[in-house]
């Protein structure tokens, strides 16, 4: 039985950015609800969109290149990875949600035939002009029949940040031990719920994110579709994530897998009463955050936002902060600027046209998660910001 653990009210799609031919226009809003069943750890959506609007209604603007910090961290996860599961040379594989190509390429560069999956028109695109062979389409156990006509058997799948975006995750499993050799690996790293909730991130929850992952739910749903988890691994990327490993028949299984789900089982992530505290905690920080923020308005001083993230609009949509309070969020990527945040139609523009036009200014970092390297960064820019 699944019972209602977060309401965080109506929200658009958080990867979603408003061009300024579309001002005009109404995006989608859905009822952004969690809920668990407290036996399997299942921790998903209530109302699910439909999955190609999500990716194709508008451009989708996220892409996993997008930052010298996010390039560092693919860059050392085609390395680390190859070595833990010791990837033989010229191996078959395929990455899920490929996005624009940048972790593919690295393990093409390495030596390795890579097939790239991803839903978004223009991320294929992307990645095709990066070279990497690259299928449009959403991921599950038809796809897996597909795919393994055009490339047989592979070594090692990888699915980084999508395993939580697909509909039907049983499906995507079953699709994954379908397409994987006897000895293959499945390699996936998603935002880790225990992360989120311990350290009171509600902006990481969207509509684009279906499904929330625990080390106990990863076991439980890979279980079902035939395959085992072998080793987890905490690491930083999006404010903590994890990287499990999986495979049809290990021979070995590391203490870690147990020893994290006893830590989630001592939080009490799967146990209802949990979520009354942490709903009534955010909305009690929303309170004292605005009269922070209104108070500044009052004084006539500027307030800009840097990042336009995913997580910046379930932020900015559950504060009720919109272009009356902030007056622009800035951004470093080509696909976010110029356009403005859904709903709250705030204009995004580079750091450089934002902050030199202003002698004193006030910043809320949206992307949380870099935000000591992004503060180094504008204080370069204008030594003056006040960092809120």
């Amino acid at each position: 039985m699944m019972d209602k653990i977060i309401d965080l009210g109506m929200h658009p799609y958080a990867d979603t950015f408003i061009a300024e031919n579309q001002l005009g226009l109404s995006e989608p809003v859905y009822p952004l609800q969690c809920w668990m069943d407290r036996e399997t750890g299942e921790i998903s959506l209530k109302y699910k969109s439909d999955s190609n609007e999500r990716y194709n209604l508008y451009d989708y603007s996220y892409t996993s290149s997008n930052s010298k910090f996010s390039r560092g961290h693919w860059d050392k996860y085609a390395k680390h990875t190859s070595e833990k599961i010791n990837l033989k040379p010229n191996a078959n594989m395929v990455e899920i949600g490929s996005n624009d190509g940048y972790l593919a390429e690295q393990f093409q560069k390495a030596g390795h035939k890579v097939l790239g999956v991803d839903p978004s028109k223009c991320m294929v695109d992307l990645a095709k002009s990066r070279g990497v062979d690259t299928y449009c389409g959403l991921f599950g156990e038809a796809t897996s029949n597909e795919i393994k006509e055009k490339c047989g058997l592979v070594d090692c799948i990888v699915a980084n940040n999508v395993f939580n975006h697909a509909d039907d995750p049983l499906d995507f499993a079953k699709g994954v031990e379908n397409l994987l050799c006897e000895d293959g690996v499945f390699i996936f790293e998603v935002p880790y719920w225990y992360n989120t909730i311990v350290d009171g991130r509600f902006d990481q929850i969207y509509h684009e994110h279906i499904s929330y992952f625990t080390v106990k739910y990863s076991c439980n749903l890979l279980e079902r579709a035939g395959l085992t988890v072998f080793d987890v691994e905490v690491v930083d990327y999006h404010g903590g994530s994890i990287r499990v490993y999986s495979k049809k028949s290990p021979q070995n299984i590391s203490e870690n897998v147990n020893n994290l789900i006893q830590k989630e089982i001592e939080a009490r992530l799967f146990e209802v009463e949990l979520y009354s505290d942490f709903v009534k905690e955010i909305k009690n920080k929303r309170s004292l955050f605005m009269e922070k923020l209104y108070s500044i308005t009052r004084e006539g001083k500027p307030i800009v936002g840097i990042g336009a993230a995913a997580k910046a609009n379930t932020f900015l949509n559950f504060y009720n902060i919109d272009s009356t309070v902030m007056d622009y969020i800035t951004d470093a990527s080509e696909h976010k600027i110029g356009k403005y945040t859904p709903l709250t139609r705030i204009p995004i523009l580079d750091d450089e046209t934002v902050f030199k036009k202003y002698e004193e200014v006030y910043a809320v970092i949206l992307s949380w998660n870099i935000s000591d390297i992004l503060k180094e960064k504008l204080r370069e820019i204008n030594n003056n910001i006040v960092f809120l």
